[in-house]
Formats: structure tokens, C-alpha cells, sequence
């Protein structure tokens, strides 16, 4: 029987080597490979693409191997569903992080939910403190987002410009801004927005 590895990062500018090196420096043989590479954890396990990939491979009593839990899922509903659409299946789930317990075993159904129920907690808090952080700053009168293209003189350049008939293109090239921005400035201003 095969033994499988998955092994996700969520940007384009980090490496699964890392994750490749753990598992098979813990003495895993693994004879397949698969790897998402730029897929947030915030996409479902089954929608990432080599993650379907390896489902499509993989058959009964062969093992998967991640080296963390949150290499199986988005949450704790998405880790359950996926580890239990496996064990349907008589496919073996290894966390390495987790001592290499088989997650399909009923110790291993166990501790997977208490987990998964505390992955989703921190994940939860830490949504609650950035939201927290960003109140704070606004209270203390701090500006949020991405800093405006165009200072309040040349909003009102732009409006004298375009009240004269020149064109959104060429207002734009003379700003150096993208034509949305000259567009964004005229909608804001014509709502009565600055």
C-alpha cells in the first residue's frame, strides 16, 4: 500500500521544502507527493487543486501523510469533513505534528476534534483582536487603508479639469493615476463625498 504526503504553503514566494524535509528526516516513505503552492488556507480542502489531485490517486488502506492539521482543511468543519470523507474511504490520516497519530483511529477522532475546536477558537480571537486594533485606531483618528493617490489641492485640480471638458484620460496621465482614480474622485465629489 501507497503512502501519500500533501503539503500546502499559502503564497508563491514560500517553498513546501520545509515541510517535504520534516516528514521524510520523521522516517515517513512516502511514494507520492503533492503539493499546493500559493492556495490560502482559507480555500476548502477540496477545492485546492493538487489536494483533488491526490484524492483522485489515492485508494483504500493507502495512508496520507501531512505534517499539520491545518494541511487538511480551512477550519475545524472543513479538517472533520475531509478526515472523515477519507476514513470512508479506508484511507489512513498522519499528523506528524501531532505524533504521527493516525486520525481515523478513534484516540485519533478524539484529539482531532478537541484540535480542531481550538484551531477555530485562536482563529476566532485573533479575528476579535485585529478587529479590536483596527476600532482603536480609528477612534484615536488614524486613516485605515491605502493611502490616496491624490492630495485634496489636486482633487479639486482634477474637478476644475474635468469641469472644463478634458478628458478622464488625459487628466489622469497628467496626475499620473490610473483613470479609475480620476473616475473615483468625480463619483465621490458628485455624492458629496471628499
Amino acid at each position: 500500500m501507497a503512502t501519500f504526503a500533501y503539503l500546502r504553503v499559502s503564497t508563491s514566494d514560500q517553498t513546501t521544502d520545509n515541510q517535504m524535509l520534516e516528514l521524510t528526516q520523521a522516517g515517513y516513505q512516502i511514494d507520492y507527493w503533492f503539493a499546493d503552492e500559493g492556495v490560502s488556507g482559507k480555500a476548502a480542502a477540496a477545492q485546492r487543486p493538487k489536494f483533488k489531485e491526490m484524492l483522485d490517486r489515492i485508494r483504500e488502506g493507502e495512508t496520507l501523510v501531512v505534517s499539520k492539521i491545518d494541511r487538511l482543511g480551512r477550519d475545524a468543519i472543513d479538517v472533520l469533513q475531509t478526515v472523515k470523507a477519507l476514513a470512508d474511504r479506508q484511507i489512513k490520516v498522519v499528523v506528524h505534528q501531532l505524533g504521527g497519530v493516525d486520525l481515523t483511529s478513534p484516540v485519533g477522532k478524539m484529539m482531532l476534534t478537541m484540535l480542531s475546536a481550538l484551531a477555530e477558537m485562536e482563529r476566532d480571537l485573533l479575528i476579535e483582536r485585529t478587529q479590536a486594533g483596527l476600532a482603536r485606531a480609528k477612534a484615536q483618528g488614524k486613516r485605515l487603508g491605502r493611502p490616496a493617490k491624490t492630495n485634496p489641492k489636486q482633487r479639486e485640480e482634477i474637478l476644475g479639469l474635468l469641469s472644463n471638458n478634458v478628458s478622464v484620460s488625459e487628466v489622469a496621465r497628467k496626475f499620473d493615476v490610473s483613470r479609475s482614480v480620476i473616475i473615483g474622485i468625480r463619483n465621490r465629489l458628485a455624492h458629496g463625498m471628499t
